[in-house]
């Protein structure tokens, strides 16, 4: 299945490269396209967040590990917008004539007109699979989950697909459980708990211990709120949505022997990191042996 993907997104950008280059029939022409396509997501995307008044308001603290968290996001968060801004300045100026079109510029509007994420801009971002559209969106969402943050204050639930780096948050809850009870976090791992509450506005508040989090989805299965457990996926139902996990920190905590699946997480469907390179060591290992 995951060849079959593969291989129809291949044939799919070959088709996008041999389409037409110049408009037919009256429509907008290739430059009007990129232009307009750079001057929405242009007023779309706000400018980089004031950092400095965020550290003022959210600085280091021994006991509260979630405010480096919060600064280390926004600065990855700022790094990306500042490059949004200044290529796509930079493009429109090229469009106009006022600068020389380079060959980054040239890849760029033509993954615009493509509705493609620029090369440019996947170099300084989150790992993601999206088209440029839907892939402004999803950073647009996650921009207003910081700005909650910064406003309102650490949340009840965290939206764990809002990261930039979701490792650095959770290295944050072990952090934060193992200063206020003075243990090594070397022997701290992460238990969990599927809460029973429908959404996020049910939170009475969060946790002493560990933390809620949302955004999770579960690929060839469901979660059955009747039998709270996992259950058969639904017909044409690729993707469920998991309710909110609590993160629960325990000391040299033992899995149970039975009624627990190890399942893995991946943030894109291209299922690369640390397991499955494992999997394939294992699997060269074998065939070693073999």
């Amino acid at each position: 299945r995951k060849r079959f993907i593969l291989f129809t997104n291949e044939q799919l950008a070959d088709l996008v490269e041999l389409q037409p280059k110049t408009a037919s029939g009256g429509g907008a022409s290739r430059e009007e396209v990129m232009e307009n396509s750079a001057r929405d997501i242009l007023g779309r995307v706000p400018q980089p967040f004031k950092l400095h008044d965020v550290m003022e308001k959210y600085p280091v603290m021994y006991e509260q590990s979630m405010n480096t968290v919060l600064v280390q996001e926004i600065i990855r968060y700022n790094r990306l917008l500042s490059v949004i801004h200044r290529t796509l300045q930079d493009l429109l100026k090229a469009l106009k004539g006022l600068v020389v079109m380079s060959q980054e510029l040239e890849e760029m509007s033509k993954s615009l007109y493509n509705n493609q994420v620029p090369a440019l801009w996947a170099k300084a971002a989150y790992p993601s699979l999206k088209p440029l559209a839907a892939w402004v969106g999803d950073l647009l969402l996650r921009l207003q989950f910081i700005q909650a943050w910064v406003d309102q204050g650490m949340p009840k639930c965290y939206w764990i697909s809002g990261f930039f780096f979701p490792q650095a948050f959770l290295t944050g809850t072990l952090q934060n459980y193992a200063r206020r009870n003075v243990i090594s976090i070397d022997t701290i791992s992460v238990g969990f708990e599927i809460m029973r509450v429908e959404s996020e506005a049910k939170l009475a508040e969060a946790p002493k211990d560990g933390c809620y989090i949302r955004g999770l989805y579960i690929e060839g299965a469901r979660w059955d709120p009747a039998t709270h457990q996992l259950g058969e996926s639904k017909a044409k139902e690729l993707y469920t949505e998991v309710p909110i996990i609590w993160l629960i920190p325990s000391v040299n905590r033992q899995m149970p022997a039975t009624g627990v699946y190890n399942c893995p997480v991946y943030k894109t469907l291209t299922r690369a990191g640390k397991y499955q390179q494992r999997q394939r060591s294992r699997s060269n290992v074998k065939r070693t042996r073999c």
